[in-house]
């Protein structure tokens, strides 16, 4: 088939796609689509990047299989070409005679151990963003431990105005879910805004790309390639310490991409004054923007995280298998997933009921049961669950009497039963360390006169024991 006839047929794609969804998800995911050749019901359409490739398959597939087969007929093939920041690799798709879901059969060329540099070659409008779509928002749990977080995500996601939170560098302790914050920022900003220049990369390979093109004397095409960037996520960003020469040139682009208002995203295993090893005018760099901590899960994340993967993994798990597992696998949301993976196992493999005797055994060969340790995020859940209330309510303005109680006895038991500080305790709670005082106060003056409430803080406080 010529070129022109090619042309036509595919125009009669677009215009059936065009009928059937909404023009701004036309223009966002198809009009940007090149037919390039037609060859022996072989299909091969140039996309901007592999994400392209994820989002229709997942989004339209039906819609987009059904117009196929209806303009180019039953056996045709289809197949994706675009390009990559490692390799020029493709990727094809065969639509199936019957219903069943697309067969994807990717075949990229194999790597060599060094990472080339091929940033010179590459089409300006042809990166792949190297987001994993797993990684959305919607399968984001969010809590007291990490709102803040997720909040300015969200914010400079939806706003390409949103200037405010540039950069915005993420800090936490391994596991509790830098990684996919921030590839959930890329992914909403692509979906909103599909032409937006998105990568995703680790400071490890950055830095094998930069080592590389140092060697190779194309350090200008690196440079040339990251300035060109609309939205830079770097993870892990504390592996370029004591790499003088990649900072060096980490700064440069820093600052190119920050001064054309081009958002740059960074995570660290720490905050940016901690930082080891890092020059010190990139550190003051790091500071300029919002700086965010992700925090170990609270309790109600935990459970949160639980009933989300059992729910995705089509696993049904007991109330008192997920408190069990909440309240003992306490240090990282990548702990929990992986519990649920090898109860998962149990059950298909070994055709296991999934109970507590399981949940026991499994947690005690997985990670290390966690005693309960006291800290404020216990405190106030044990407090809030003994007086039936929302824990959420502790953190509000309201002064009904039975939650004002409830917070001056979180408080009060924090002061007593943990290092906080009264100016730590209050700014958990939105407080200033005199409420924290005072509230200490009324607690010891009605412990002295209430007996019904001595007998109830006791109670409380043998739980937390």
């Amino acid at each position: 088939m010529n070129e022109e006839q090619n042309i036509k047929m595919w125009n009669k794609c677009l215009a059936i796609l065009r009928d059937n969804m909404d023009a701004e998800q036309f223009n966002a995911w198809f009009n940007p689509i090149v037919a390039q050749e037609f060859i022996d019901n072989n299909l091969t359409l140039r996309v901007p990047s592999q994400f392209f490739v994820q989002q229709i398959e997942d989004r339209y597939y039906q819609l987009f299989s059904a117009t196929l087969r209806r303009v180019y007929g039953s056996e045709v093939k289809l197949f994706y070409t675009f390009n990559i920041i490692k390799d020029t690799p493709s990727s094809s798709v065969t639509i199936a005679h019957d219903n069943s879901s697309v067969k994807l059969n990717s075949s990229v060329a194999r790597q060599t151990q060094q990472v080339a540099n091929p940033f010179a070659s590459i089409e300006l409008d042809d990166i792949d963003p190297q987001l994993n779509p797993r990684y959305t928002f919607e399968n984001y749990c969010t809590s007291m431990s990490n709102k803040l977080a997720v909040s300015v995500g969200k914010a400079i996601a939806d706003d390409p105005n949103c200037k405010t939170f540039n950069p915005m560098f993420v800090f936490g302790p391994t596991g509790v879910g830098k990684t996919h914050l921030i590839q959930a920022i890329g992914i909403r900003i692509k979906e909103k805004r599909p032409r937006t220049r998105v990568l995703y990369t680790t400071s490890r390979i950055f830095e094998l790309q930069f080592t590389t093109a140092h060697v190779n004397k194309k350090l200008n095409d690196f440079i040339n390639f990251y300035q060109s960037i609309d939205v830079l996520i770097l993870d892990d960003i504390h592996e370029l310490a004591g790499k003088t020469g990649t900072q060096n040139t980490f700064f440069h682009i820093f600052n190119h991409l920050h001064q054309n208002q081009k958002q740059l995203i960074m995570t660290s295993d720490c905050c940016p004054s901690d930082l080891d090893g890092m020059v010190p005018r990139l550190i003051s760099r790091f500071k300029w923007g919002m700086t965010v901590e992700l925090y170990k899960p609270d309790i109600e994340l935990r459970r949160d995280v639980l009933r989300m993967k059992a729910a995705q993994d089509g696993l049904e798990l007991s109330d008192e298998v997920i408190e069990f597992i909440a309240q003992n696998v306490t240090e990282s949301i990548r702990d929990l997933e992986g519990i649920v993976v090898a109860l998962l196992a149990h059950a298909t493999m070994l055709n296991q009921d999934i109970d507590l005797e399981l949940a026991k055994r499994v947690i005690g060969n997985t990670v290390n049961v966690s005693k309960k340790q006291l800290s404020f995020e216990l405190i106030a859940e044990t407090v809030s669950r003994f007086y039936n209330l929302d824990e959420q309510l502790l953190y509000g303005k309201s002064r009904k009497r039975e939650i004002s109680d409830a917070r001056q006895l979180v408080m009060y038991l924090t002061k007593k039963k943990t290092q906080l500080s009264s100016t730590n305790i209050g700014l958990k709670l939105s407080r200033d360390h005199a409420t924290v005082l005072h509230a200490c106060k009324q607690i010891e003056q009605r412990l002295s006169i209430e007996k019904k409430f001595r007998h109830e803080v006791e109670m409380i406080e043998n739980e937390l024991r």
